[in-house]
């Protein structure tokens, strides 16, 4: 069961909606920009609090939460309760978990493998999570921490009920740090001893100017850095660079039920971004799902291929750019820990060769079903090495007296 919040978080809480209140009641407009940003700093650090109060008390485990890794990849569904994730698992990966007509049926997470282009990816079946998950309730905690170790997050929603759902999953989880669909954002801030704050931007910046980041880095006490636009950011993405433990994670938002829908509805949730409709009941576009996930994890296959021999397409080894990277150096290090090291340079087929076949080092970045044949640095025996820098007993006698002399040659 969960605690009961403690004092002090209960006290996070009401300070942070106090800060909400006073956002609220504050007019947008270029003279309250610095006030305005300085009240979103609070608020992160505030949750960040929240988070560390939640994490450190007792009790904070959930039985059946803590499942170790396996596969090429993790994908995590998340939803309301009742949205037919378990029924998705239970066709996906044939784990049967059980499912029912009422709310929270799901109490633990059930792991799943999925086994799709010669990969294997674990697929999660987390409990519904509800409004206020971030704050703790019905377990949402636990929920979101899997999620956040996860490659990809698969959002089951409702069809047939409001879309505003999928605006309160989101919230619930930009809440405790989770970015869906979004990338890092490019702003360099080094902190320094002496110097004051120097502030610099390669483009136009719409959002924000100097005196709300001096504000923003002044409440978070820092007071000698070097903070570097890159592009046009706003006050939220400086806030996460300075907290620095934000998780920037793919998200596809599946809608289920489809079947109880006209086609023109269909029509028109098939051609939002990053949205796929399915049915679990019907079993519609359920292969439509796995090419989508495969195609937004971004999974390289590379095979391998001996000196002389076929290629190995029974076996490849699966990169991603999440984990490790997709270059020659990390197909090494999949391989063998040495190998990168006794690595001369490797023969490369396939899209990623300018030719056939193309000699590569390890900085050559691999696509999906190359074939890689790694040709190994020829080390010497010991007292073999060669020429003058030969070591060890030699044929010759020691005194050049004592060398035999060759016949005369025949005239």
């Amino acid at each position: 069961e969960n605690p009961k919040p403690t004092r002090v978080a209960m006290g996070i809480l009401e300070r942070i909606k106090d800060i909400e209140l006073e956002m609220a009641r504050t007019q947008k407009n270029k003279a309250t920009e610095g006030h305005l940003g300085k009240l979103k700093a609070q608020i992160a650090k505030l949750r960040s609090q929240l988070l560390e109060a939640g994490t450190s008390g007792s009790g904070g485990k959930g039985e059946g939460f803590e499942v170790s890794r396996f596969g090429h990849a993790r994908v995590a569904l998340i939803g309301f309760p009742s949205v037919g994730k378990s029924t998705l698992l239970t066709q996906l990966t044939g784990t049967d978990s059980e499912s029912a007509a009422y709310e929270f049926t799901t109490l633990t997470c059930i792991p799943g493998v999925i086994h799709y282009n010669d990969a294997k990816i674990q697929l999660l079946d987390l409990p519904g999570i509800i409004e206020g998950a971030s704050q703790g309730k019905g377990r949402g905690r636990q929920v979101i921490a899997v999620a956040k170790s996860s490659d990809l997050v698969l959002m089951v929603l409702d069809a047939t009920k409001p879309h505003s759902h999928r605006e309160i999953l989101t919230r619930e989880l930009e809440t405790v740090g989770l970015r869906l669909n979004q990338h890092p954002p490019d702003i360099s801030l080094i902190k320094k001893k002496t110097g004051g704050i120097t502030f610099s931007a390669t483009c136009e910046l719409t959002h924000v100017d100097e005196r709300v980041v001096y504000q923003i880095l002044h409440e978070y006490k820092i007071h000698n850095a070097d903070v570097l636009f890159r592009g046009d950011h706003t006050v939220d993405e400086l806030i996460d660079v300075i907290e620095g433990n934000r998780k920037y994670v793919p998200c596809l938002y599946v809608f289920n039920k489809i079947d109880m829908l006209c086609i023109e509805e269909v029509d028109e949730i098939a051609r939002r971004e990053n949205t796929v409709p399915i049915s679990c009941y019907m079993e519609l576009n359920l292969d439509g799902l796995l090419a989508r996930m495969w195609e937004t994890m971004s999974l390289v296959r590379v095979y391998t291929k001996k000196r002389g021999g076929k290629p190995d397409f029974d076996e490849p080894v699966v990169l991603s750019a999440d984990r490790g990277g997709t270059r020659v150096e990390n197909f090494c290090n999949h391989l063998h820990r040495d190998l990168a090291k006794d690595m001369m340079y490797a023969w490369v087929w396939g899209a990623s060769a300018r030719h056939t076949p193309q000699r590569c080092g390890k900085e050559h970045d691999l696509h999906d079903e190359d074939v890689v044949q790694v040709v190994k640095k020829k080390k010497a025996a010991v007292g073999e090495a060669i020429g003058r820098f030969r070591q060890g007993p030699k044929d010759e006698p020691a005194r050049i007296a004592d060398r035999v002399k060759k016949a005369p040659l025949k005239t």
